[in-house]
């Protein structure tokens, strides 16, 4: 893979030089700076030339700072004549912001996908977007990965007989019931309205919990309102134990603590898509490696190979 060139902004340096290290490239450097007028101003520092270029950025917290970072390594790729730019995004956090729900308010969803186009992005990599339909707001190829095949392979260390997979949203009913195929375990979801960012209400559960052990099932935990919530549905349902995955743990506001601080709650599973400080971790918790994944997608996108094939049943 002589002609690939892997950069990473910010975000999630870790991440990315595990992504090397499976792709068995190195991970070439990039200088960021910044004015006293407290502009950015980013230098690859590596040629790119002809050269099949992969920039990796999550977009998490400051999630301003490291998008225009991402923007700004993109024109930079572009102007050094890269033969295709790739953005491998493992979070893109401005999906969330993908239908117009309140009268003059901004898509953002759409609008950042149009910046990095803008920017010189021709190829995007994700994971687990908020709402499928976020891949309609790029007008470039989106190659969108999930993560259920590692969340899977890590739950069938325990006997699943008695399992059932909980989603807390009708709208991420389709992937919990995908997951509880994988473990062959029964699928539930709850019956959610949001009032506010930090305030749902979950009526029901939809499904077989009684005397059952539960795997909730999301694509992100960012202040766990909606975890918590649906721990109070489940607990009055009579749930025998609870377990609690995520793709995406961003764990805003004490959100880890206050879910691992749950007794009934054996553990918290999430991926390393997002960077978890090692001073906010519990010992609930586990961090799974996406790394693998992501490197083998690069690797088939460098190499014009199927991407959708790393979903075949396991």
């Amino acid at each position: 893979m002589h002609d690939i060139a892997v950069f990473s902004g910010s975000a999630h340096p870790e991440l990315a030089a595990e992504i090397c290290a499976n792709l068995g490239v190195p991970l070439l450097p990039v200088e960021i700076d910044r004015f006293a007028n407290d502009c950015l101003q980013v230098q690859l520092q590596a040629n790119c030339r002809e050269r099949d270029v992969f920039l990796i950025q999550p977009l998490v917290k400051p999630v301003q700072e490291h998008l225009v970072e991402l923007l700004l390594m993109l024109d930079a790729a572009r102007g050094a004549s890269a033969a295709r730019t790739t953005v491998v995004m493992p979070h893109y956090s401005y999906a969330r912001s993908d239908k117009k729900d309140a009268p003059r308010i901004s898509i953002g969803g759409r609008l950042v996908a149009d910046l990095m186009v803008t920017a010189g992005a021709n190829r995007v990599l994700t994971m687990t977007l908020h709402s499928p339909q976020v891949h309609g707001f790029f007008s470039v190829p989106v190659d969108h990965l999930h993560a259920l095949h590692e969340l899977a392979q890590y739950f069938r260390q325990y006997d699943l007989s008695e399992t059932t997979v909980v989603s807390p949203d009708l709208g991420n009913a389709k992937e919990a019931a995908h997951f509880a195929r994988l473990l062959g375990a029964k699928v539930a979801a709850g019956a959610k309205q949001r009032f506010a960012d930090d305030r749902v209400e979950i009526t029901s559960v939809i499904g077989e919990i009684a005397g059952r052990d539960i795997i909730v099932l999301d694509d992100e935990i960012a202040r766990g309102s909606t975890v918590l919530e649906l721990l109070d549905r489940l607990r009055e349902m009579g749930a025998r134990s609870i377990r609690v995955a995520c793709t995406h743990g961003l764990f805003a506001d004490g959100a880890l603590n206050r879910i691992g601080g749950q007794e009934d709650v054996l553990e918290i599973v999430c991926t390393n898509t997002v960077p978890v400080p090692a001073e906010e971790r519990t010992e609930k918790l586990r961090i799974l490696s996406i790394a693998p994944a992501l490197a083998e997608a690069m690797r088939r996108i460098h190499n014009g190979e199927s991407v959708s094939s790393l979903f075949e049943p396991s």
